[in-house]
Formats: C-alpha cells, sequence, structure tokens
C-alpha cells in the first residue's frame, strides 16, 4: 500500500489585520488565482460577486475588505469572495452525535491546506482552512460546529464555494436552528452535505444549486443526497457503504481510522488526509492520524507543524 507524508500547519490570524493572514496567504496566492472563473476576470464577473457577496454576508463585507486590502492583489476581493471559484469535490464522511462533531477528510493531498486556523474576524473560530478563509470544517466559540461532504451530483450554478458558508455560519449563527435558517437564503455553487451540531442539537442539511436546503433522515452524510446512486458512483466512491458503516459506529473515532470510513489512496490519488472530532460545547477538536492526534482549544491553541503519514489505515 502506497503511503505518503504530509505536513499540517496551526496557525493563529487574530483578525486578520495584523499581517499573519497576509503572510500565509500570499505564499499561496499564485496557485490560488488560477481557482478563478473566466467570468470572475471580467469587470462584469468582478462587480456582480461583489454585489453577491454584499447582499447575503453582510456581517463579513468589513472582513473581506481588511483581507483583500492586507492581501494586495488585483483580483484579490473577487476571489476572497468564493462567488467565483471552479466548482471542486471531496469525498468525506462525518456524523454529529451527543453534542460532537466527527468526520473525515477525503482528497488528494495536492488539493488540500492543512491549515488549521485560530481566528477573530467577528469572533473566536477553530477550524481546517482552504481556500485562503474558507473552512472545510471548525467551530465557534458559541459551541456550534460544522463540517461539509461533496454532494455527490455534478450540478454548477452562481452561488458561494461551500468553504465561505461555513465560515459565515460559523462567524454569525450561534445554534443550529440559526445556521439552518440562514442556510434557506444563501446561493451555493455546488451540491453539498453539511453536518451541524450543537450542545443540544445535531443535524445534516442537504444543499445545492438545484433545490432548497432539505434536511437529511439523520445527522450524518457521505457523498450523495437523496438521489439514487448508480452502480458506477458507489464503485468510485462507496459513499452507500460509508454511511452504512458510520451510522453504524456512530461517532467512534478508532473506527473512522479503520475501512472503510478510513481510505488508502485509490486511481484519483484520494486519500483520507484526517479525522477531526470537535466537541464544540468544550471548546476542544483533536484531529487524528492512525497513531498520532494533535488537540487544539480555544483555551489553548498551540501554532506548530506536524508531518503525518498518510494511506495508513490502524
Amino acid at each position: 500500500m502506497r503511503q505518503q507524508h504530509k505536513t499540517f500547519q496551526a496557525i493563529e490570524v487574530g483578525d486578520g489585520g495584523d499581517g499573519r493572514w497576509a503572510a500565509y496567504a500570499r505564499a499561496l496566492w499564485q496557485e490560488m488565482e488560477g481557482l478563478l472563473t473566466e467570468e470572475g476576470r471580467t469587470p462584469e464577473g468582478a462587480d456582480r460577486v461583489r454585489a453577491l457577496f454584499r447582499a447575503h454576508m453582510p456581517e463579513l463585507v468589513p472582513v473581506l475588505d481588511r483581507l483583500a486590502g492586507q492581501l494586495d492583489r488585483p483580483e484579490a476581493e473577487v476571489f476572497l469572495t468564493h462567488a467565483a471559484l471552479r466548482p471542486f469535490s471531496q469525498a468525506c464522511t462525518q456524523i454529529g452525535q451527543n453534542g460532537t462533531l466527527l468526520r473525515n477528510y477525503d482528497l488528494r493531498p495536492d488539493q488540500c491546506e492543512g491549515a488549521i486556523v485560530s481566528s477573530c474576524f467577528l469572533r473566536p473560530v477553530i477550524g481546517m482552512q482552504d481556500m485562503l478563509w474558507g473552512l472545510q470544517d471548525g467551530m465557534n466559540d458559541a459551541g456550534l460546529a460544522i463540517s461539509l461532504t461533496w454532494g455527490g451530483r455534478s450540478v454548477y450554478g452562481r452561488g458561494f464555494a461551500i468553504l465561505i458558508l461555513v465560515r459565515y455560519l460559523l462567524e454569525t449563527c450561534d445554534t443550529v436552528d440559526e445556521a439552518v435558517d440562514r442556510l434557506r437564503s444563501l446561493p451555493v455553487a455546488v451540491p453539498q452535505n453539511l453536518t451541524l451540531v450543537d450542545p443540544k442539537k445535531a443535524m445534516t442539511v442537504f444543499v445545492g444549486p438545484d433545490m432548497p436546503p432539505t434536511v437529511a433522515p439523520d445527522a450524518c452524510a457521505s457523498n450523495h443526497q437523496h438521489l439514487p446512486v448508480t452502480d458506477e458512483q458507489e464503485r468510485a466512491m462507496r459513499t452507500q457503504e460509508r454511511l452504512r458503516a458510520i451510522r453504524a459506529a456512530g461517532a467512534d473515532v478508532a473506527a473512522m481510522l479503520k475501512p472503510p470510513l478510513y481510505r488508502s489512496v485509490d486511481e484519483q490519488g484520494t486519500v483520507t488526509l484526517y479525522t477531526a472530532h470537535y466537541r464544540p460545547a468544550e471548546g476542544l477538536v483533536t484531529y487524528y492520524w492512525p497513531g498520532e492526534s494533535w488537540q487544539q482549544s480555544f483555551g489553548d491553541f498551540t501554532p506548530g507543524t506536524r508531518t503525518v503519514t498518510l494511506g495508513r489505515a490502524s
């Protein structure tokens, strides 16, 4: 079995205005700007996505302005709206149960920033960052945690990348109910599944450009929504098998580090990059890899780096 190594880093960026976030983002900018759509590079497209962001996420407009000014690149503001990015998909599994959120994030190692970020843009948030300030998963100081998986359908529409919606919900909402209610007015570009947890409730919601937010039967998700899964999709992604496995195991870290939930390298190079176990009421998150873990919290966030071995199930 082919194994790979990946380095994860933990960084603090404060409110994004003191240069720490900008130093991180500038190092990635050449790679990031290639993810802008052709429409986003036109004056008309840039105006459209700026207006979309201001209409739907007004609370984050001062943060967008601050970050774009710090990054100081011609297309920074447009990129940071996350409304003009090329679509991407990731294969993941997640469950919310008993006040905890547990998830595996599966993707090619070179397509994940691997940055655990503690920020205070509008409030304290800790999460696994992607696309410079979006979040793959995270928690806030109110005890709300959210993670995402791809919805498994090749549909694309005008709207936001799910990463910025996770950021927005964590920055502006205190509870699952509040976040789900806010989701109803947010356009999303690609079908995605969100699992949300607070101290009293856990829920999975299916979203997409062609459907209203739809509450799933239970608080877990892999890479399909309410539509039938084709035999080809199941062979490639094993999405139904993983969903059955996580329903049977519950919020069990050990099960996440073993097949079929833990994915070794497949033909596309996808592998389980990390397991995240959020306990948002305690302000704690622990990231797991086979034989290794890294805990972070609001009370004790420790910057640094970890190089881990991927593709080796427990």
